[in-house]
């Protein structure tokens, strides 16, 4: 009969203890959480479109349920998803060609991912009150 050996001495997996929470960590974590909530989120355009089809009343009543400040800050909230999402997308898109995998450009991708949804966010809903659509 063979001899019985010892376990080898392996190192454990990182456990997220270990891990340090980094800026692009984060960004990485809300790049998908945006992806999830957009997902449930396309209920309020498909929910618009449905009652423009349905006729004026439910038009009318959806539009007065958008226009509350409750509906107003979901509606906030889902833009600021849906570009950051976007803006996300276009950094995977450059990383996809090889290009800003160095540690400096990961870094200066995330911030610009973060400031850049929140600016391009405001500049929308500036612009749509300034135009008057809300």
């Amino acid at each position: 009969m063979a001899g019985t050996r010892s376990p080898t001495e392996r190192p454990l997996s990182p456990h997220l203890e270990i891990y340090r929470l980094t800026f692009t960590f984060l960004m990485s974590g809300f790049h998908r959480v945006t992806g999830f909530v957009l997902y449930f989120g396309m209920a309020i355009p498909v929910a618009w479109l449905l009652a423009a089809a349905a006729g004026p009343e439910w038009f009318d009543f959806v539009n007065g349920l958008i226009g509350t400040f409750l509906g107003r800050l979901v509606l906030f909230g889902y833009s600021w998803g849906l570009i950051h999402h976007m803006l996300g997308g276009v950094r995977h898109l450059i990383w996809d060609t090889g290009r800003g995998l160095d540690l400096v450009s990961i870094e200066v991708f995330a911030r610009a991912t973060i400031i850049g949804s929140a600016a391009l966010t405001a500049a929308l809903w500036l612009a749509a009150y300034a135009l008057g659509g809300l």
